[in-house]
């Protein structure tokens, strides 16, 4: 019996040696994926750096008006801007923080000292162009639509800002060369760059979604940055109880007024106002709005995420740093970093004719045990620290993560570029 039990595992031994073997000699081996499908709870894992070097950044150097000149207008206009002169972010700017993503990427890349990372940031600063990889272009353009722009019919500073920024693109030997494809430019407001992005959608965007842009910003080539976070993270949630401490089942406060796929929250104020157990609330973005409500986010087990004017907004950022489940409802959204978090680990989705089906939605949370509650409540809890902007900037966290998203697409830039470099013809792949 012995002897039968060895050779069976001898010739288990020879058979997965020699399905290796014929792996790596096929050139076809994928360690994480054959380790994933033997075992599936590693996916749950935070994702990891695979210690590749930082993306070299070559930032334009513009005028102070086009970015910092816009949070401190006594910045001198010929004195450049750098880690030590660089103006702190005004944190009660309430509308301004939700599109800061352009200030947080300035900052990061400007920072020059060596932090207790060292060599696991995401992205450097390179002084030498040749040597860049991309091409960053600090235009605060979603500040500058927030701060200039009252009437959209007037002419203001924005509309002037656009076309010099074109012209000073054109006009570089780097855009040049690739058409822009190699350039970054953060376009996080639906509205920034109203005017000429469709004169540089070559490059790669900074986007908060495709929802007013989806004719120019492409998933393949844009990055999905989130929203800067309007609500005090929850560093203490360490609940014995968590489930039962939070004795609201659902929570929503924001406009109900909205445009587009967001006229779903007035349909919603009228059909879950009153629930059992819901707090649904028309209210206006305050300071004190914004402390009230997370007060809410940190007592309720879910959080509603209806789309807004576009499909997502900062709503879906405080759940995430409150650890509230965040319950996402919207037919059209894009996430930040879905290629490394699986976001259905730690929300619910709903379309919009599911949300809309008379008791549907409620009965669905209801349904939901206290275990997977639980489970997803630890993950949220797990994955929220890449949803946080820090300057210096910080391991893994938001910043980083939307280098590392910006990294990832540079292979294909450089596919595109070379190949338009040596074609006779026009592409055919376009």
């Amino acid at each position: 019996m012995q002897k039968s039990i060895n050779r069976t595992l001898i010739c288990l031994l020879l058979c997965i040696s020699v399905f290796i073997g014929s792996l790596l000699l096929a050139g076809t081996l994928d360690y994480k994926s054959q380790l994933l499908s033997f075992f599936p709870q590693l996916n749950n894992a935070t994702p990891c750096r695979t210690g590749s070097p930082p993306l070299r950044v070559y930032m334009y150097d513009l005028p102070p008006r086009f970015n910092v000149g816009m949070l401190d207008p006594s910045f001198p206009e010929k004195t450049p801007v750098t880690a030590a002169n660089i103006p702190a972010w005004r944190w009660n700017d309430g509308l301004q923080k939700q599109h800061s993503v352009e200030y947080w990427m300035m900052a990061s890349l400007l920072y020059d000292k060596n932090d207790e990372f060292g060599s696991t940031r995401e992205a450097i600063r390179v002084s030498d162009p040749d040597s860049a990889d991309v091409f960053f272009v600090p235009f605060f353009s979603s500040f500058s639509f927030n701060m200039y722009v009252r009437n959209m019919r007037e002419s203001n500073t924005d509309d002037k800002l656009q076309p010099e920024i074109v012209n000073i693109l054109k006009a570089s030997d780097y855009w040049k060369r690739s058409g822009g494809q190699d350039h970054v430019i953060p376009l996080h407001h639906p509205n920034a760059f109203r005017h000429y992005r469709d004169q540089v959608n070559s490059s790669i965007f900074i986007v908060a979604d495709f929802g007013r842009i989806i004719n120019i910003s492409r998933l393949a080539k844009d990055v999905v940055a989130p929203y800067p976070h309007m609500v005090e993270s929850y560093v203490n949630d360490d609940h014995e109880d968590a489930f039962e401490s939070r004795q609201t089942l659902l929570f929503f406060r924001g406009r109900t007024k909205r445009k587009d796929e967001g006229k779903i929250r007035a349909q919603l104020h009228t059909m879950l106002n009153g629930t059992e157990d819901v707090i649904y609330e028309d209210a206006y973005a305050s300071e004190e709005g914004f402390k009230a409500s997370a007060e809410q986010m940190r007592s309720s087990k879910f959080c509603l995420h209806p789309a807004g004017d576009t499909p997502s907004s900062c709503r879906l950022f405080d759940a995430i740093v409150s650890h509230c489940i965040p319950v996402i409802v919207s037919d059209r959204i894009e996430l930040p970093f879905e290629n490394e978090l699986d976001y259905k680990e730690f929300s619910i989705f709903f379309s919009v004719n599911e949300a809309l089906e008379p008791g549907y939605l409620i009965s669905e949370l209801r349904k939901v045990s206290k275990e997977k509650w639980i489970k997803m409540w630890l993950r949220l809890k797990s994955i929220s620290h890449h949803f946080e902007f820090h300057y210096p900037p910080v391991k893994d966290d938001a910043v980083n993560m939307i280098w590392r998203q910006v990294k990832q697409k540079v292979p294909a830039v450089k596919l595109a570029v070379h190949r338009s470099r040596r074609l006779k013809i026009p592409d055919w792949w376009r």
